[in-house]
């Protein structure tokens, strides 16, 4: 069977949920998709574009919200992308490691620097982004760890305080107030 890139990208994505990111690799994909893993070149030059590619895909199939008011919006923004890194097993470390290389997961970054431009944060923007989203990464990796190792049994799973929305008004408020002093 002839493959396309989006159906080796959409078979990644249900690998990645059954075994994990670890356990991801060329060779075990093409066992799965029922070819030689050279033949996954002929989609993806490296593995390290499949899984940018694949956080992309994960991303891409988000619904992102539309608010008025640039608080609002960067605020949905960052609560739909730590629920979509959370519902896929490893989305969180994908996600943050395709950014960090600059190889993919470029969305959220756009969508809330074009948030914060239309709410006139200019040069504080790219910034302001970037440290939403290093908050909404870290939050969603620790969480996705913890959830990993209760269920390994490596920790007691407790309950934890779920402080991600305190943290992220924090954060917004921290914008505001460093605005407000360059202004």
């Amino acid at each position: 069977m002839r493959y396309r890139r989006s159906d080796v990208i959409d078979r990644a994505l249900l690998l990645l949920d059954a075994v994990g990111l670890p356990e991801l690799s060329m060779r075990r994909l093409g066992a799965d998709l029922g070819v030689q893993p050279s033949a996954l070149y002929h989609h993806v030059p490296n593995k390290q574009t499949l899984l940018a590619l694949m956080a992309d895909e994960l991303l891409a199939r988000a619904t992102w919200p539309e608010v008025a008011a640039w608080e609002e919006q960067v605020a949905s923004i960052c609560w739909t992308l730590d629920e979509v890194l959370l519902s896929w097993r490893d989305g969180a470390e994908l996600a943050a490691t395709a950014w960090s290389f600059g190889l993919g997961a470029q969305a959220p970054y756009d969508l809330l620097l074009t948030t914060l431009e239309e709410g006139g944060f200019g040069k504080l923007g790219p910034t302001a982004a970037r440290t939403l989203l290093h908050y909404v990464y870290g939050h969603a990796v620790d969480e996705q760890t913890h959830r990993q190792a209760a269920a390994a049994g490596a920790i007691d799973a407790g309950q934890r305080e779920d402080d991600f929305g305190t943290g992220l008004a924090m954060i917004i408020a921290g914008i505001q107030v460093v605005h407000a002093a360059r202004s």
